[in-house]
């Protein structure tokens, strides 16, 4: 072989050689930037930055040279995790229309927690409160609550039988009143609905009165006649 030809082939040797050693490179860098970042840092570009704690959010990234600035959450909003946030959360709103209270104010590293209104019970909880509520359900007259609702639990209303009442209200029926145990007059029978009238006892018609008295004079007079004879 020629000195050239030599020469050819060691080159094509060396630049595969090359080719190679240079795939191997960018094949590290590239694992290397993919790479994730430590539980506590988070990405920006090619850098691994340090998170800020809860309760404060990034005011700058770090670079090769500084560490990340930080900084608290202000105005209502709040950040409850280690993070490389640049803005902070608003905190929850708890609000009265929809049957819910601030259980716990909010923090800086802790969000609001609402809790149910007096009189509603939670729809949708959560680990230390509630995210929606709905109005306890009212009982109908002719039914009394079986189950007084909770602040996780509804109302539970069941109908009234036999000679009971109840207007919706109460927690079990109750017997209709019995006017004549009372010595008074029944006005109006009782339902499901509503209890029994009573009312004083009316005195006999004046019709009856003069028939009763002219049947006792007519008797008298009738005794008298027979004791003249």
């Amino acid at each position: 072989l020629s000195e050239c030809t030599v020469y050819w082939k060691q080159f094509s040797i060396g630049m595969k050689m090359f080719h190679s050693i240079k795939s191997i490179i960018l094949t590290l860098l590239t694992i290397q930037r993919s790479i994730a970042c430590g539980r506590a840092e988070y990405r920006t570009g090619d850098e691994c930055c340090p998170m800020c704690s809860p309760g404060n959010r990034v005011h700058k990234h770090c670079t090769e040279f500084t560490s990340t600035s930080c900084v608290p959450c202000t105005d209502s909003s709040f950040l409850d995790e280690p993070n490389g946030l640049t803005a902070c959360i608003l905190c929850t709103n708890c609000d009265p229309g929809f049957g819910l209270k601030v259980k716990r104010s909010c923090r800086p590293s802790l969000d609001t927690v609402c809790g149910t209104l007096e009189g509603f019970y939670c729809l949708d909880p959560t680990k230390d409160g509630c995210r929606a509520a709905q109005r306890h359900s009212s009982c109908l007259p002719g039914q009394y609550i079986s189950h007084t609702g909770t602040i996780s639990t509804d109302t539970v209303c069941s109908d009234c039988t036999g000679d009971t009442y109840s207007d919706g209200s109460l927690t079990s029926c109750q017997p209709h009143t019995q006017c004549d145990i009372l010595k008074l007059q029944q006005i109006k029978p009782g339902t499901h609905r509503s209890d029994s009238e009573c009312g004083p006892q009316t005195s006999p018609p004046i019709a009856i009165i003069y028939a009763v008295v002219g049947v006792g004079v007519v008797v008298v007079l009738v005794l008298a006649v027979i004791a003249v004879k």
